[in-house]
């Protein structure tokens, strides 16, 4: 089998140790490519080459915007040239279906158009300013940050990667990529186009392997002048601390335990619908997913009874066969979401749907878990308080408005929420008292490269897409100009 390379300074390598790691199909167990790992050493020789590329050679950096977006968009056609291909390796590779692999195809097209188009807006401002010493003028201009380790997790691992080069390049940055090493081939592919579309050498290179020693590097680099992550809390703060080294820009989109509120005033169809797409979409393994179902205690027991009904219908399957549902990332994960299921019923969770394996027919063979719904929860509960990262949605009940804002509010993250209901007035106040990024109205999950993604509390720090997605990856200098240069004699008496 053929082993895929890494990607340093313009060239495709093996890692320098020889070592290499396999992508398996999660819904069958194949093993799909063998893929060279990345040593400390690669890791350092890629940093170098991002270096040479930004501070040296220049070429990037130094392009004018026009130049730079016709090259952004140039890889986008590419993408979208072949975005069969691309959704049929995240299908196969992580195990979503078809369908929302190839959405996520699209989304990526998307991002890299709208960051060539951002690059060549208004950006910077002029000040009028106090003349004490002279006449000045005193304006802002935005440059690249420089180099940018940047580490995506494997639940979205196109798109993801996406998010964060697309904004990153198109600011004149240089690159040092680490996907997460359970779904990498869309990745790597992604690379070839770049190599396809003359992005200099230096400027995008991609290093795969272990995030306890790889990701290590990068963050704890002194040439690494930004790191930007995505996944959990945990590694999050792990990083953060490495950063310390030499203080370089941090850029985090952390965990979730959503909260999805819905009034006895909803159009309760509507919400169910919208709350199976908040938990169950790519088998609940989002960062934003609902899943905590906080509801007006009136209509808990028509809701939870309409819910089961659509869990249970939910089609579980070959993710090629666009299924409703795909397989869990990995045996590890999958055996990880059901120790949480396990661990609810100890707990006192009402077991109302699903809770187990899904073993029929050939998805006996991968990792499949079947939409699980817990009622009858509390705040002190495991399932309630950590994030599961899995098709699994808690049910709790309240009776006033600010009971449920205490109850949406009472978790150290917060990444998204959503609230349900026909009061437009109590919409708005109680999606304001959600302490959440990424809020929605009578919906949930949808997302938009033009509108900021990112977190409060331990969900992170910085935002993704829009503006303040390239934002991230650039300083803001301060030019003070004196327009009639001369003495000033300030230190005369």
């Amino acid at each position: 089998m053929e082993i895929k390379k890494l990607y340093i300074d313009g060239e495709w390598v093996t890692g320098s140790e020889g070592k290499t790691f396999q992508s398996t199909n999660p819904a069958t167990g194949e093993v799909l490519a063998e893929i060279a790992e990345a040593s400390i050493e690669d890791a350092r020789r890629a940093i170098a080459a991002a270096r040479k590329s930004f501070y040296e050679t220049r070429e990037w950096r130094d392009m004018d915007s026009q130049a730079r977006g016709d090259i952004i968009l140039k890889i986008a056609d590419k993408l979208e040239e072949r975005s069969e291909e691309f959704a049929r390796l995240d299908c196969l590779d992580m195990g979503k279906p078809y369908r929302e692999a190839q959405a996520d195809v699209d989304d990526a097209v998307h991002c890299f158009r709208y960051y060539a188009s951002l690059i060549k807006t208004p950006h910077g401002g002029c000040y009028d300013v106090n003349y004490g010493f002279g006449e000045m003028h005193s304006y802002t201009v935005h440059e690249p940050v420089g180099v940018c380790a940047e580490i995506t997790p494997w639940n979205y691992p196109l798109l993801m990667g996406v998010w964060k080069l697309a904004p990153s390049i198109a600011a004149g940055n240089s690159v040092v990529f680490k996907p997460a090493s359970v779904c990498v081939l869309s990745c790597i592919k992604l690379f070839e186009i770049f190599e396809e579309c003359g992005l200099p050498k230096g400027v995008a290179n991609l290093v795969m392997g272990p995030g306890g020693t790889i990701g290590n590097e990068l963050a704890g680099s002194k040439d690494v002048d930004m790191v930007t992550f995505t996944g959990s809390t945990e590694v999050g703060q792990s990083i953060m601390r490495q950063a310390a080294v030499n203080v370089k820009k941090v850029g985090l989109e952390l965990g979730g335990k959503s909260p999805n509120v819905i009034f006895a005033d909803a159009d309760l169809d509507g919400a169910v619908e919208w709350a199976m797409i908040g938990i169950f979409l790519n088998q609940g393994e989002i960062c934003s997913a609902g899943s905590r179902i906080i509801i007006e205690e009136s209509i808990k027991d028509e809701f939870i009874k309409r819910l089961v009904k659509k869990a249970n219908a939910i089609t579980i399957g070959n993710p090629m066969d666009n299924p409703d549902m795909g397989a869990m990332v990995s045996k590890s994960h999958m055996e990880k979401v059901l120790a949480y299921i396990e661990k609810g019923k100890e707990e006192g969770a009402k077991l109302v749907c699903g809770g187990e394996r899904y073993t029929e027919g050939e998805c006996a063979k991968g990792y499949f878990i079947r939409p699980t719904v817990f009622d009858e929860c509390t705040d002190d509960m495991t399932i309630v308080k950590e994030e599961i990262f899995g098709p699994v949605v808690t049910v709790q009940t309240f009776k006033t408005e600010q009971e449920a804002i205490d109850m949406a509010n009472n978790t150290p993250y917060g990444l998204a929420g959503a609230v349900f209901t026909s009061d437009i007035s109590r919409a708005m106040h109680v999606i304001k008292e959600i302490r959440a990024g990424i809020t929605w109205i009578n919906c949930y999950n949808p997302t938009f490269n033009e509108a900021p993604w990112g977190g409060y509390k331990m969900s992170g720090i910085g935002r993704e897409l829009g503006v303040h997605g390239l934002e991230e990856y650039q300083e803001i200098k301060q030019i003070n100009i004196n327009m009639k240069p001369g003495t000033v004699g300030w230190y005369e008496h």
